[in-house]
């Protein structure tokens, strides 16, 4: 794996140089973690030209939630006195002779921001924008390999919550419950809060769990996934607690699972994003539902939960091969409830299947 972050620096190191930037400093922790394998918490990246080196307020441990750090790369661990790394980067960026820095201006604070004009004065800073964001969006086949394993472990953690008896249950002990099994099957910790969301509150978008218990007749949505070396997943499931499904639980579920269906058959490399969305929204729309719809359909995941592309009515941009995206359209009705459908899948070309399923539940409407 250390040529893999060996080639990511140096694609980021070509694109400065093209705007001339000799140097750059990364901040934001899923994309030190992207070029430098791991870190700990609070570590930046520098690269500069005398060499790049991660800078750490403590050196890199066993911790498998920091990731392994690239064995190529220099290792500066900071005294405490010297405070923050990403002031003590400028000062290395100025000694190593680079007269301009290219920032994360969008991750940085303005204080830090003046941190580091005050201990690097002559050092022009420029921003360096989402460049990195733009080259995590395509995954490689390391990456989506992570990605099917965490999605392994959250439809195993999913699949045995649903062999429990759920009546009487309230939504903060199985979201707890949900956490503790994807743990128990490998993983680094869930990828986000665990939303389950019972009879009104069900079909929210992540719902915060509350006290309410779950009672016969209820939908029960659940949104979880899986944090594993780093990436995350994302699956949405919604049942029916106990008794065979009212005719008007049916019908809404019949129509949410269509919409999610026409969203996963948009996912082909070319497809532009807003039209990934449009396939997804035209279905609940025309059912009346249009009003109260999320201002996206799914997003990309792969370090962070929610990053690019954003699949949204006014998003700009076409998808990519090897591209990790979630479809997941819902309907919440005020009072009754909702249903939330959501997969995690990788865009692939037609000649190669089209696109990868990761996530895997059952998507039949179940009486638990």
């Amino acid at each position: 794996m250390s040529e893999v972050y060996a080639v990511r620096r140096g694609l980021l190191r070509d694109r400065c140089a093209a705007v001339g930037s000799a140097a750059a400093l990364v901040s934001r922790p899923a994309n030190v973690r992207y070029l430098a394998g791991g870190a700990p918490p609070g570590a930046v990246l520098l690269l500069g030209p005398g060499g790049d080196v991660l800078l750490s307020p403590r050196a890199p441990g066993g911790d498998p939630a920091d990731g392994r750090t690239d064995d190529r790369l220099r290792v500066s661990v900071l005294p405490a006195a010297e405070g923050d790394p990403v002031v003590a980067a400028a000062d290395l960026a100025t000694s190593s002779g680079a007269e301009s820095l290219a920032v994360e201006e969008h991750h940085l604070t303005v204080s830090r921001h003046r941190a580091m004009g005050s201990v690097a004065p002559r050092l022009r800073l420029a921003d360096l924008g989402a460049t990195v964001e733009q080259l995590r969006v395509v995954k490689d086949e390391e990456e989506i390999a992570c990605l099917r394993i965490a999605a392994e472990i959250t439809d195993q953690a999913l699949g045995e919550l649903l062999e429990s008896i759920l009546v009487g249950r309230t939504e903060r002990h199985l979201a707890l419950e949900l956490e503790r099994r994807l743990v128990d099957h490998g993983a680094d910790g869930p990828a986000f809060a665990t939303s389950v969301a019972t009879g009104p509150n069900s079909g929210q978008g992540r719902h915060r769990p509350s006290d309410r218990r779950v009672e016969e007749g209820d939908f029960l949505s659940v949104c979880l996934g899986a944090n594993y070396r780093g990436y995350r997943c994302e699956i949405g499931r919604t049942f029916v607690i106990g008794t065979t499904p009212a005719d008007w639980q049916i019908e809404l579920y019949d129509l949410v699972f269509a919409a999610q269906r026409a969203g996963r058959e948009a996912l082909v490399p070319g497809a532009a994003y807003r039209d990934v969305d449009r396939a997804a929204r035209y279905l609940l729309d025309s059912a009346g539902h249009g009003g109260g719809l999320a201002p996206w359909t799914g997003h990309g995941v792969g370090l962070e939960i929610d990053e690019d592309p954003q699949l949204a009515p006014a998003a700009m941009g076409k998808l990519d091969a090897c591209v990790p995206v979630t479809v997941e359209p819902g309907v919440h009705l005020p009072g009754r409830g909702g249903v939330r459908i959501d997969d995690t899948l990788v865009v692939r070309p037609e000649a190669d299947g089209g696109p990868e399923l990761l996530t895997i539940t059952t998507k039949e409407l179940l009486a638990l």
